[in-house]
């Protein structure tokens, strides 16, 4: 999947090409998305605009704001949202002022090493508003190598494995459970709790858990 690949004339062609369930990918992320009313959305790696018109159509009176470092991305997603705040800026960058109900990624994040990932994690956690959300679907590291579908350069790309991101979620103070996952693709919901987990016996909090049935990477 590296950067140098992607056209953005050509982008809903070729990443469906390179990832055939991509469209599966983004139903997922909107589907983990829903439930909610966010008067404010942040897109982290917005690209083209697919996942915030996604997220557009479930709540069309929300103020979204995307962010990519790819100009002739913006320029393709200005198309499909006339709405949106689009912002020229890295994932490694500050993030845009403001607390977000709702912030979502999609297909970006991989593109971070493990310890800009927990940075990013962490900065996500702190712009969450009481019981916001963040809905990450992304590349990650099967269990079992062989299962890898998606093409990975070793460069401009740097999938984790799927546990370890729960961890770092978990980390920056966010309950995290994964909602899908298939193949090297895993969609992640991560909430601020709506109240501190029980005491235990040591007095230290209770680690978030795996929702019932949910799927364990």
């Amino acid at each position: 999947m590296g950067e140098p690949r992607w056209d953005a004339t050509r982008y809903a062609e070729d990443i469906v090409a390179e990832i055939p369930a991509y469209h599966e990918l983004q139903n997922r992320t909107a589907a983990a998305a829903a439930g909610l009313a966010p008067a404010r959305v942040l897109d982290l790696g917005v690209g083209t605009g697919e996942t915030a018109g996604r997220v557009l159509q479930l709540y069309p009176d929300a103020l979204l704001i995307g962010i990519d470092s790819s100009p002739d991305m913006l320029a393709r997603a200005a198309e499909r949202l006339p709405g949106a705040d689009l912002r020229l800026r890295g994932l490694e960058e500050d993030l845009p002022e403001g607390s977000f109900d709702l912030v979502v990624s999609a297909l970006a994040i991989h593109h971070l090493d493990s310890a800009r990932k927990r940075d990013l994690f962490a900065r996500v956690a702190s712009v969450l508003s009481a019981e916001g959300r963040f809905v990450l679907a992304d590349v990650v590291v099967p269990d079992d190598p062989a299962a890898a579908t998606t093409p990975i350069d070793g460069v401009y790309d740097r999938p984790d494995r799927l546990d370890d991101q729960l961890e770092w979620l978990r980390a920056a103070g966010l309950t995290a459970e994964p909602v899908w996952a298939a193949a090297d693709l895993a969609v992640v919901r991560a909430s601020r709790p709506s109240r501190l987990p029980p005491e235990t016996p040591a007095g230290r909090r209770a680690a978030p858990r795996f929702a019932p049935g949910a799927p364990r990477g």
